[in-house]
């Protein structure tokens, strides 16, 4: 069972291993969105956006909904919005450590 988590967690740390994944992730935070205005928002080409799309969903971090000709696109489990957060927090901590040792040079 251990080694099942683990095996868990490296396939979930890999999924969002991208910038534009987490890019991707980001902009669902708020609601749902299409391919086409995830491409508008991020300014990026739409295969881009599609496969990373189809690697988000894949890995079920996110879920497609299927409305006329739109599919939307949202997260999965917004509890990876709270682990997003967090790894902006160490990013953070780490800017700190690294203004401070400037300084002291």
């Amino acid at each position: 069972m251990r080694e099942k988590l683990l095996l868990f967690k490296a396939e979930f740390f890999k999924a969002l291993a991208n910038p534009l994944r987490i890019r991707i992730l980001d902009e669902l935070r708020a609601k749902e969105l299409t391919v086409t205005e995830l491409k508008e928002r991020l300014e990026v080409e739409l295969p881009h956006v599609s496969q990373q799309l189809r690697i988000l969903k894949s890995k079920n971090l996110v879920v497609a909904r299927k409305q006329g000709n739109n599919i939307y696109y949202s997260c999965s489990d917004t509890t990876i919005f709270e682990l997003l957060d967090v790894a902006k927090k160490i990013f953070n901590n780490h800017l700190v450590d690294i203004q401070s040792t400037l300084q002291q040079l």
